[in-house]
């Protein structure tokens, strides 16, 4: 495993200063070299400006602006030398090759499409780089269901050299393994649940870490840090959307019914109590089994009450 290794890049208008003197004398060299030339040429003037020439381009060419929240990786003929990320304007080894490393914060949807910067062969960029809306993976849950599931998750380079050289191309790494990840955490776990456990849709909060936890032991060899991982899209698929849906609607009457029954026996309870305690009337068995069902009918039809007036006694 390749180790991050800080370098301290040299001033760069140290080096433009130089640059420009090499130029310079180079220049000044030729014209001289020119003015000498009446007596025929002068080829040791001529080789040093060539010379200036040359190492004032060389010089110049190691010239280089870094932007805050980005890295620089250098390599020289293959040997990895070091990073930088401080921003500034400096000067390294012309000979060294400089590949660009953004520390910036960024974040992607799962299921979206990137498609990489083009350029023609004059290096002008003839389409930028272009990234389609996500779309939501479909994949079973603990119980077999099918579901669509998409997750937004943002992200930065932490350590340059692992970056670089321990992936081939880490966007592309970062892309992959966190929808592998997502699709491993919605097969451990059922889309809802109603006997308090760990669910996708009940539990959204403890979700989300599990799911960054799991993104972030597959970026460990990337050198790529998770700050957060959240679900954006969760659904049954169209094929069983129409069948859960009624179940959960089913689900709920069954709750409210239950709930609508409890209410109902304390009420008729309560009226019981009050009716002996205020010695209001006195109910045999039937009698109190046929309030008690009477009003039950009432409290928990779906429908107002239909009143009936007894003209006659009360038994009958």
């Amino acid at each position: 495993m390749v180790q991050e290794q800080k370098y301290r890049p040299g001033s760069g208008w140290v080096g433009l200063i130089g640059g420009l003197g090499l130029t310079v004398g180079s220049v000044a060299s030729l014209v001289f070299a020119i003015r000498l030339a009446v007596d025929g040429p002068n080829a040791w003037l001529l080789g040093l400006a060539l010379m200036l020439f040359v190492s004032g381009m060389l010089v110049l060419g190691g010239l280089q602006a870094i932007a805050p929240n980005e890295s620089r990786v250098y390599l020289l003929f293959g040997s990895y030398i070091g990073s930088t990320r401080d921003s500034g304007f400096f000067w390294v080894n012309p000979f060294f090759t400089k590949k660009k490393i953004s520390l910036r914060v960024r974040n992607f949807e799962t299921g979206s499409i990137t498609t990489p910067e083009m350029t023609d062969a004059a290096g002008k960029v003839v389409q930028h780089k272009t990234r389609s809306v996500g779309r939501p993976s479909k994949v079973n849950d603990r119980d077999g269901n099918p579901i669509e599931l998409s997750a937004v998750v943002v992200w930065r380079v932490v350590n340059t050299a692992e970056a670089m050289f321990e992936v081939d191309d880490y966007e592309d790494y970062v892309a992959v393994q966190s929808e592998a990840a997502l699709r491993g955490l919605a097969t451990r776990h059922p889309y809802d649940n109603e006997d308090h456990e760990l669910s996708l849709r009940g539990n959204p909060t403890e979700v989300a870490n599990q799911l960054k936890e799991d993104i972030q032991e597959r970026f460990e060899k990337a050198g790529v840090e998770v700050i957060e991982a959240r679900i954006s899209h969760i659904a049954y698929a169209p094929e069983i959307a129409a069948v859960m849906l009624q179940r959960q609607q089913a689900h709920a009457v069954v709750a409210a019914r239950s709930k609508i029954v409890e209410g109902a026996v304390g009420m008729v309870q309560s009226a019981l109590e009050r009716l002996s305690k205020d010695d209001v009337i006195h109910l045999d068995e039937d009698r109190r089994a046929a309030m008690v069902s009477n009003l039950l009918v009432v409290l928990c039809g779906h429908g107002p009450a239909q009143p009936v007036i007894n003209t006659g006694t009360l038994h009958n």
